[in-house]
């Protein structure tokens, strides 16, 4: 799966150069009429298929309006609470596929390994008596181990993605109904600081409105100072008031998500651990040498690799972040649940992480995406499970529109990326 297919006569310093181009345009307008410019510049950038997350968050007003007027219980506190629960354990996974799209790959085996993950702190936390933090500690550097394998096999002897993931898929289910043992469920004790977490642990009021300022904040700073480092290199940057309304309307935004799931129990720790981990890989993706090679790598691999990037390290990362995310959330699923069974990492779970990372606006031809892609897709898969549980729907009516929604998602990813090379951006 890769994203070298290109207009004849096009190389990628044209394309460069025709991007920054059009970046320095959507720069002036916003240093020449401030929030009036960033609205124009934005609206350019949809014309020439930069389309953002825009296409998702419109999907999100569309389930929410339909499902809330088929059941009014649909956008209440106590339901929004669930729904903020029950995604953390997918979108942890989706994060991992993110990574490994953004390189133009694949993992088929996430469900696989995050299910052997459950497996693992379930048998030596409950059946061993190990202490939980050292069963936490195995379960992950099993996923760690399995990735390093793949990207070994990737990179040293050419295996594809799609074939050791689709054999990691299978080798890994059997090694976790092994690991089960002949009973196939184990039960995790509600007291544990697991099922605690996965279950019980809510912020109070005051220190989830804490978490809200501090977030502001620093997005508040981190605009300035990438704004200053702007201005001391010549470049244009954004002008006081855009970032002070940026801020307003972020902070506005997050008080009221706060304060309405206040009204029920409020934020679980188990989603904000999620949310924080969307937020550092997005921060190591976008300010990091390691984050940009990785972007580099998934454009144009031979580039990449002429320009002095190490390509096989790259690869080799991203296969071990994602398989190590694998397995945190199968141990967010295991918490979540309160026990491993041979159902963990099993169903729907596959379909769901790589729905989510692609629905939220992860190319699948590599070298595009965010981490926040994992955040908002998994929002899309998870409404409309939660959704349609509430209208009693039987489960193939959500695999149908789920899919539809996925196959959806490419096709404005396919035209999309059409318009950006008809347009220059590449």
């Amino acid at each position: 799966m890769s994203s070298d297919t290109r207009r004849e006569g096009e190389t990628p310093v044209t394309d460069q150069l025709n991007t920054v181009a059009l970046d320095l345009q959507d720069e002036r307008l916003i240093r020449e009429a401030g929030v009036g410019g960033a609205i124009r510049a934005f609206i350019q950038r949809v014309r020439t298929g930069d389309l953002g997350p825009l296409p998702v968050i419109i999907g999100i007003v569309v389930i929410w309006g339909v499902f809330q007027a088929l059941n009014p219980f649909f956008l209440s506190a106590r339901n929004l609470v669930n729904l903020t629960m029950d995604f953390s354990a997918v979108g942890v996974i989706a994060l991992g596929i993110v990574l490994v799209l953004l390189l133009g790959e694949i993992d088929l085996s996430v469900g696989s390994v995050s299910g052997l993950a459950a497996a693992i702190l379930a048998v030596l936390f409950v059946n061993e008596g190990v202490w939980v933090g050292f069963a936490v500690i195995a379960a992950m550097l099993a996923g760690t181990a399995i990735g390093l394998t793949y990207g070994l096999l990737y990179t040293r002897f050419g295996v594809p993605s799609f074939v050791v993931s689709l054999a990691g898929l299978l080798a890994f289910l059997g090694a976790m109904l092994w690991v089960l043992g002949p009973l196939g469920t184990i039960n995790i004790p509600f007291q544990s600081i697991v099922v605690q977490f996965g279950q019980q642990i809510f912020l109070p009021d005051w220190l989830s409105y804490l978490v809200v300022a501090a977030f502001v904040l620093s997005y508040a700073g981190s605009q300035v100072w990438t704004g200053n480092r702007r201005t001391r290199a010549g470049l244009s940057a954004q002008t006081p008031t855009s970032i002070i309304v940026r801020t307003a309307a972020l902070a506005l935004v997050l008080l009221i998500i706060v304060w309405y799931l206040n009204q029920n129990r409020g934020i679980g720790l188990m989603p904000l651990v999620f949310v924080l981990l969307v937020i550092l890989f997005q921060t190591l993706l976008t300010r990091t040498r390691w984050g940009r090679s990785v972007y580099a790598v998934g454009g144009n691999v031979e580039a990449a690799r002429r320009s002095g990037i190490r390509v096989d390290r790259i690869y080799i990362s991203v296969f071990m972040l994602t398989s190590t995310l694998a397995a945190l959330g199968g141990l967010f699923a295991a918490a979540r649940l309160g026990a491993a069974n041979q159902g963990s990492g099993t169903a729907d779970t596959n379909l769901n992480a790589i729905a989510a990372a692609v629905i939220g606006g992860t190319s699948l031809f590599g070298g595009r995406g965010s981490a926040y892609s994992a955040l908002i897709g998994v929002v899309v898969i998870m409404s409309i499970s939660s959704g349609l549980t509430l209208l009693n729907l039987d489960s193939y009516v959500r695999y149908v529109i789920t899919g539809a929604v996925l196959l959806l998602a490419v096709i404005v990813d396919s035209l999309s990326r059409r318009t950006r090379q008809a347009s220059g951006r590449g």
